[in-house]
């Protein structure tokens, strides 16, 4: 891999999510050795991953280099690589371009969908966990509205119009608002040989209501906020079938759709190598202690979506948001330095700062330990915590023209069908 030696400890981080980036970043230029390990060349911002499903926002505004993240850091290094092994014995790595020793190990993998088995759903519906994922649904999105508007029958069209989300958390909220808004404000004005009404927006949801990490208040006002927008909410509805055409659920409801895009739930994405007994079952994450080392194996670390860290707090662990994954990279920055210089460890305590989610234009929702509250200042609060949690200046800026526009002017900019999007059989 090209890795120098060195005479300081080597701490391999694998994964550039939000925890691995706030672990590289904190360790600048103290006297480790760091090399970052991802499958792809930059940092996603996933809670934006909607807006470029929903055409507000081009993909590189919520992207950033890691490699530019780390530039400014002497002792660390980035190879664009998928790994495929651990070895603890000998404590190194196997990757698809070579093998490394380290000295502490990070696992920071995060998440992938969870189908929940349903090899149909796997294959006919539309995911988004990633950029590439966001931009196919974007394309396909577009496509069918171009079909929709030379279909040779009122079914057909109805089919190309009928946009199915699956999951009432936060990302099927966000887009099922953003989709609704496309309908609302550029159906309209782009494409008057359509009629808007044929346009419909399903929100399945299999709990009793929809953001159930959310208080009820919170639940409430999001669901008036979607009805007012036109999203018709379904809850305690499960999806049995899709065949790429039609959506079955455990009820009388059937759909006829052209787009199933499902976020109803997720996975863990762990690496080969460790006892199986560190991996929980069903959430598939590595059980870890309160230092976030994988029980077993106090060299090797996890953070973030891929960590099951249980306390009397948070029984079942931490919410897999942003906010637990970048406090534990950066405590574990001064952990592992403490580790190095034989001082004692500090057990990681999460400061839970809020959830929010936003439903479209000044609709949003936010809940604070001793406070909650919904509408326009809410979405306003929504918006400058993003914004500012994005990564590079120049991202901020982008997001914040662009948001501008799309304001003034009721646009999503970003209706652009750069990559056609075609299903494999």
């Amino acid at each position: 891999m090209n890795i120098p030696e060195s005479k300081n400890p080597r701490i391999v981080i694998v994964g550039g999510g939000f925890a691995g980036v706030k672990l590289a970043r904190s360790l600048k230029n103290k006297k480790v050795q760091v090399v970052l390990i991802d499958k792809h060349n930059y940092h996603t911002f996933q809670p934006l991953l909607y807006q470029v499903s929903s055409a507000g926002l081009e993909p590189d505004s919520i992207a950033y280099p890691l490699r530019k993240i780390i530039k400014k850091h002497e002792n660390a290094f980035f190879r664009l690589a998928e790994v495929e092994q651990i070895f603890p014995e000998t404590k190194s790595i196997q990757t698809n371009i070579g093998d490394l020793s380290y000295d502490y190990l990070v696992i920071a993998t995060g998440t992938k969908t969870n189908y929940f088995g349903n090899a149909a759903i796997e294959k006919y519906s539309m995911a988004m966990k990633t950029i590439p994922q966001a931009l196919d649904i974007r394309s396909l999105m577009l496509q069918n509205l171009e079909k929709a508007a030379i279909a040779g029958s009122n079914s057909d069209r109805k089919a190309f119009l009928n946009f199915v989300i699956v999951g009432g958390g936060p990302t099927g909220v966000e887009l099922a608002g953003a989709i609704a808004e496309l309908k609302n404000n550029i159906l309209p004005r782009d494409y008057r040989d359509l009629n808007p009404s044929d346009m419909q927006i399903h929100l399945l949801e299999g709990s009793s209501r929809v953001l159930p990490p959310m208080s009820e208040h919170a639940s409430k006002k999001a669901t008036k906020f979607l009805l007012d927008l036109g999203v018709q909410v379904h809850c305690d509805t499960f999806v049995k079938g899709y065949d790429g055409k039609t959506v079955l659920t455990n009820s009388d409801l059937k759909l006829e759709s052209e787009t199933l895009i499902w976020a109803a739930g997720v996975t863990g994405s762990p690496v080969h190598g460790l006892n199986a007994d560190v991996l929980v079952e069903r959430v598939n994450r590595y059980a870890v202690n309160t230092y976030s080392q994988v029980n077993g194996y106090p060299s090797i670390f996890a953070l973030g979506d891929i960590a099951l860290m249980k306390t009397e707090a948070y029984p079942n662990g931490h919410p897999q948001v942003a906010q637990p994954a970048i406090q534990q990279g950066e405590l574990l920055s001064k952990n592992i330095i403490n580790l190095i210089e034989g001082k004692p460890l500090k057990e990681f305590v999460y400061k839970d700062k809020g959830s929010m989610a936003t439903i479209g234009r000044n609709k949003a929702v936010v809940d604070l330990s001793h406070y909650k509250f919904a509408g326009f200042f809410a979405w306003f609060v929504w918006m400058f915590v993003h914004l500012m949690s994005l990564v590079g200046f120049r991202n901020r800026i982008i997001v914040f023209f662009n948001w501008t526009y799309n304001y003034i002017n009721f646009d999503k900019a970003a209706r652009l069908i750069i990559r056609p999007f075609k299903r494999l059989d």
